[in-house]
């Protein structure tokens, strides 16, 4: 990874002239009191390094007949300068050739020295800017498309699922209803065939009473007519066992009601009724039970994409440990990015600005005064722990701050007069970078 070595600073903004030796490895705090230049140090590095376009709106330092001059060493070699009136970019590689800005863009991450874009981006921004750099994007944005289309689709049947399963509850059910509509014309037949056998029983029932009759003048005729006696006997016997069959046969003889069927017919608008409401109620229960497997099926679809989604950030080479992407914003350990630590957020940011270019070793930071000291160490340990260097301001004078501006200068360094076309010379007292 490339890192700043040294960078020198004259009449950049607010800064008169500034030698910074940054540490390797963690943090490099420049601090100082409100309006002295310390945000000017990162703005001179910014425009060094990022171009043309980093370059303050006014570039030199109020008062000064002076123009800006840049010089910054970085760990590969390369030294860059911007000098002279026009503040034309000078980079000399190690092996003495020079080269320009497309070289330093090369390895310069623009996120390393602007990372208030980063932050400042939305959460879906941050995210989309994570997956594109391990590779998932596409895959994920095609997954959560397919995800979001089956919950769409999901939630529309949930709907009408519960409307079928409300509509079902409402409608009137009469459990002592038949199964099936009643037909007028087939209760009519059944009341004519129970009719005619009704007609045939009373046929032999009169068959009866004639048969009794016969029988009763004959024996009448036996007792008038002696002479007939023979034939009178035997007409008699015949008809004393046809009595006896008719007897059996009207002895078991049970008429059926057409009652019934009577209040059936006059019923049957009420009865085929409560037939249809008893229909429309199994049949709206059938409607909610099969829109509510539809939705069973498409939870277990979503459920199945979303373990891919999960599959997929799992095994992705993720920059940071216990990083990842739900529902489109960035999770840190288990929290949303408003939720975050600033140390969290700082870290989150480092880690993805690193992955973006692997060769940028270095970011700034502006404005690290909203950390306590605690933060700050944690912070800059997990810097150390990466290999990774930051430049960072801070509204202090205490001893966490590597170096302190004072109007302008390095508190402690000693500045030597120079004519405008003198090389930059600067002296520095002896310093070690801040430690945490």
């Amino acid at each position: 990874m490339i890192k700043i070595n040294k960078l020198e600073i004259e009449n950049v903004k607010r800064v008169k002239a500034v030698k910074i030796e940054p540490t390797s490895s963690g943090l490099t705090i420049v601090g100082g009191k409100n309006n002295q230049g310390k945000t000017s140090v990162l703005d001179a590095i910014a425009w060094g390094l990022g171009g043309n376009k980093y370059k303050p709106s006014q570039a030199n330092r109020e008062g000064s007949v002076v123009p800006p001059y840049l010089h910054i060493v970085l760990s590969n070699g390369l030294v860059v300068e911007r000098k002279g009136k026009n503040s034309d970019l000078k980079v000399i590689d190690p092996n003495g050739q020079k080269a320009g800005q497309q070289l330093l863009d090369s390895f310069v991450e623009e996120l390393a020295i602007n990372l208030p874009k980063f932050m400042n981006s939305t959460s879906k921004e941050k995210a989309n800017i994570l997956l594109q750099i391990i590779g998932v994007g596409d895959k994920l944005a095609e997954l959560e498309r397919k995800e979001m289309e089956l919950y769409n689709n999901r939630h529309a049947i949930g709907q009408i699922a519960d409307q079928k399963t409300k509509f079902a509850k409402e409608q009137p059910y009469y459990p002592d209803a038949p199964k099936e509509l009643i037909s007028p014309s087939d209760l009519i037949k059944q009341q004519q065939e129970i009719l005619a056998r009704n007609g045939e029983n009373q046929r032999k029932r009169q068959n009866l009473v004639q048969i009794q009759q016969q029988h009763t003048l004959q024996g009448q005729e036996v007792e008038r007519l002696k002479r007939q006696l023979a034939e009178a006997e035997a007409v008699y016997a015949k008809l004393g066992q046809d009595l006896a069959i008719a007897q059996k046969d009207a002895l078991d003889l049970v008429d059926e009601s057409t009652e019934e069927l009577e209040q059936n017919i006059q019923q049957i608008d009420e009865i085929n009724r409560k037939v249809r409401a008893n229909l429309d109620k199994e049949k709206a229960e059938e409607e909610a039970n099969e829109y509510r497997n539809q939705y069973d099926n498409l939870t277990n679809q979503i459920e199945k994409i979303r373990k891919q989604k999960t599959d997929l950030l799992t095994n992705a080479d993720l920059p940071l440990e216990g990083l990842s992407v739900e529902d489109g914003e960035l999770i840190y350990k288990g929290q949303k990015w408003d939720n975050m630590s600033g140390s969290d957020q700082l870290k989150v940011s480092t880690a993805i600005v690193r992955k973006l270019k692997p060769d940028c070793g270095f970011i700034l930071l502006d404005k690290l005064e909203q950390m306590d000291l605690d933060t700050l160490k944690e912070f800059g340990q997990w810097l150390e722990q990466e290999g990774l260097q930051a430049i960072a301001t801070r509204v202090s004078t205490g001893d966490e701050c590597s170096i302190i501006i004072e109007d302008g200068y390095v508190s402690g360094q000693k500045i030597i007069e120079k004519s405008e076309e003198q090389a930059p010379q600067l002296q520095q007292k002896q310093w070690k970078a801040g430690e945490f």
